[in-house]
Order: structure tokens, then C-alpha cells, then sequence
């Protein structure tokens, strides 16, 4: 029987390469997306681990910096640096924006941070550089991830500045897979916090005009009204690295309770993002693999019914001479794991080939092919019971029909 359903796989060749093709292409699709939602889950990773903290302080009852907007006073980290469990403390802005280049935009994070005397010991910079330098000046320099498209010494703009690229990194994007654009922190400050001209000159007038500020027993009431219009002293978070051996969830703990801040750890801040942040796009992507899983079904009971059909008397024949019902299933159900087989082949190889065109970053790792492999082997034996049922109901008389 097995030379019998080769000799069959082999006469209706034509149909089963391109059922298995379009099969694989369906195969191909799914395994991308699973790695769609793994690349979705190591961009989170990434993000945190390129960040270099344990500790994340961020506004008072947010999911800040990444899931909710956060605003602190810049000058805490001196008073989290205290914390006798605390290695280092620095600032760190978070900004999600069109960045310009020449003629078109590119979306990207632009993260600010620290420069100068003793920058290298500060969190948030990338951890190496595939060419160029870091951050030496403290105004109008960026370093980009190459995933942006631009190159050593281009030109961008950023709300109102430009800054030239002297620096590029890998593997540097947020959660959503926007490339990372590193900036000076005063300049990050600017680019958040600080409103256009028109919107300054507005509020000046309208605080200038109101009475309260104008009363003389406030003489110096409106200057330093006027004066915190214009300030950037803000940012998104403070990035703390703990000392070895220190306990992270007793020092966020600790800090939470004197700085009035909310703290979260490693493990905190990578459920945020993995379970909060992603976790509509994952289910986006269940709902995808379980349609696709349907449809993948639906096309191999099809041309296996087919096949069946186009061989009744043939089956007939066979039963006739005494064949079990058990041989004739099993002759049915290779053919299904035949065609099964080559479609995840196809697959395989469309997804390993295309995964790197994506605009997206697609991780396929081997445990996901492993678990493709059974789950298409499981759905051609299910979708195989329809032609096997057909074809135990066929009569041994037809062999002699008409």
C-alpha cells in the first residue's frame, strides 16, 4: 500500500505540487507571524536590556516611560542617588516623533541623554557602535540605529533643531520597533517639554494680563511666572543600577516610600510591556494563526476528498479483492501527511527566505518551527477523516459497475 499511495501521489503529481505550494505559502504566513509576536516580545527585552537599569522611577501612579506619559523633576536622581543601595542614577527622556530627513520622515524614539565628564557611567546609552562615536558634545549630535536608513554624517531634524549623526548602533528600537535615536538631554528637554514661540508669547500675555500677578504686594510674582513658561526641567524617568547583592524589589520599595515616585523593577517593567503594551497585537495575531490553521485544513480535506473521489472505483477494486479497511485509511492518510510535508517544506523555506524583508522584526526560532511541524501534521490527519470516511462507504460493487 505504500508503493500504491506513491504511485497515486505520483499520477496526480500535478495537483499535489501545487496544492503543496499554495499550502506552504498559507504555512509560510504563519510561521512569519509567530515571529512577528517573538520579535514584538525581544524588541520589549531589548529595550530593557540595552537600557542597562534594574530600577525604573517614574511619575507617581503611571506605567511610565514606555506605556503611559511620566514627568519628574530633573533634579531628583541627586536625591534617588542617596539611596544607599543605589550604584547610579540618571535622567532619560522618551520621545516618540516624526524625525526629518531631507525629504521624508522617518518615525523613530528619540531618547536624551546624558553627556559629557563621567557620561559613560551614565544608563541609557547604546552599549556599542557598529561605526562612528558616541555622544561627546552637548548639543546637536545624534546616534542612530541603522534600521533608520540614515548614514554617518547626515542631517536630521528634530522639532526645531538639527543634529548630525556621528554614531551607528543595532538593535536600539522600542517596543513597537521604531528605531532609537540618541540626543544630549538638553536638547531631548527642548524637543518635549518646551512649546513653540506663538504658544509662549500667548500664555505671556494672557498671565500678564490676569490681576492676581499684578498686585504689588507680588513685585517678582510674574517674573517667575513668565520664568517657569519657558524651563525644561523635566524628563521621563530615572534609570537606577543597583549595587551587587542589593535587593531590587527592597530599594523600589524604599524609594516609593520617600520620594512619593512610583519604582519598577526588571521584572515589573518587563510585564508592562509584554502584557500590557503588545498584548492587543498578540491576540491579533492568535485570532490570525487560528484562521489561517482553518483554512490550511479546509484546503487539504479538500484536494484529499478529491483525490479519493477521483479513485472510487478504484477503492472498490481494492475491496473487492479483500483489501481492510484499515489498509485503504492508511493509503488515504499518507497522502494527506505527504501533502502536509510539503507544504511545511515550502514554508519553511518562503518564511526563512522572506522574514528579513519585513518591515517589522521577525525572530523564527526553532521551537516555533518544531510546533508548526506537529500542528500540520495534526491538521492533515483531521482534515484526512472526511475522504477516509468516504471512502470505508464505498460499495465493492461498483468495481463491476457500469
Amino acid at each position: 500500500m505504500i508503493s500504491l499511495a506513491g504511485r497515486d501521489i505520483f499520477h496526480s503529481w500535478g495537483k499535489f505540487v501545487f496544492t503543496g505550494f499554495g499550502l506552504g505559502l498559507l504555512i509560510g504566513v504563519t510561521l512569519i507571524m509567530a515571529g512577528v509576536y517573538r520579535g514584538m516580545v525581544d524588541d520589549a527585552k531589548a529595550l530593557l536590556n540595552n537600557s542597562g537599569a534594574d530600577l525604573w522611577v517614574v511619575q507617581q501612579d503611571t506605567l511610565g516611560p514606555y506605556a503611559e506619559p511620566s514627568s519628574v523633576r530633573d533634579d531628583l536622581y541627586r536625591s534617588v542617588m542617596t539611596t544607599p543601595e543605589v550604584e547610579h542614577a540618571s535622567n532619560i527622556t522618551y520621545l516618540t516623533t516624526q524625525v526629518h530627513y531631507k525629504d521624508k520622515d522617518i518615525r523613530a524614539m528619540v531618547v536624551g541623554i546624558h553627556t559629557g565628564e563621567h557620561a559613560w557611567n551614565n544608563l541609557g546609552w547604546p552599549p556599542y557602535l557598529l561605526a562612528g562615536r558616541q555622544l561627546t558634545r552637548g548639543h546637536y549630535e545624534a546616534v542612530v540605529d541603522i534600521t533608520s536608513g540614515l548614514k554617518l554624517g547626515d542631517r536630521i531634524k528634530i522639532r526645531r533643531n538639527y543634529f548630525t549623526v556621528v554614531g551607528l548602533t543595532r538593535r536600539m528600537v522600542s517596543s513597537g520597533g521604531d528605531p532609537m535615536i540618541f540626543i544630549p538631554i538638553k536638547d531631548a528637554q527642548q524637543a518635549q517639554f518646551q512649546k513653540d514661540n506663538a504658544a509662549i508669547l500667548q500664555d505671556r500675555r494672557r498671565t500678564a494680563q490676569n490681576p492676581i500677578y499684578n498686585r504689588p504686594a507680588y513685585p517678582d510674582l510674574l517674573d517667575s511666572v513668565l520664568s517657569a513658561q519657558t524651563s525644561n526641567r523635566y524628563v521621563n524617568a530615572i534609570l537606577v543600577r543597583l549595587k551587587t547583592g542589593t535587593s531590587a524589589e527592597d530599594t523600589a520599595e524604599h524609594i516609593q516610600r520617600w520620594q512619593q515616585l512610583t519604582v519598577y523593577t526588571r521584572l515589573q517593567m518587563e510585564h508592562i510591556l509584554i502584557s500590557k503594551m503588545i498584548a492587543t497585537s498578540a491576540r491579533q495575531i492568535a485570532m490570525f494563526l487560528v484562521i489561517l490553521a482553518l483554512v490550511s485544513a479546509a484546503i487539504v480535506a479538500f484536494i484529499i476528498y478529491t483525490l479519493t473521489m477521483d479513485k472510487i472505483r478504484e477503492i472498490a477494486v481494492l475491496k473487492l479483492i479483500g483489501t481492510r479497511n484499515r489498509t485503504i485509511a492508511w493509503m488515504i492518510l499518507q497522502q494527506a501527511l505527504a501533502l502536509g510535508l510539503i507544504g511545511f517544506t515550502i514554508g519553511k523555506i518562503t518564511s526563512t527566505f522572506a522574514a528579513p524583508y519585513f518591515p517589522k522584526y521577525v525572530l523564527l526560532i526553532p521551537q516555533d518551527s518544531i510546533l508548526g511541524f506537529i500542528a500540520v501534521m495534526l491538521i492533515c490527519m483531521l482534515a484526512s477523516l472526511v475522504a477516509i470516511r468516504m471512502a470505508l462507504r464505498i460499495d465493492p460493487a461498483e468495481a463491476i459497475g457500469g
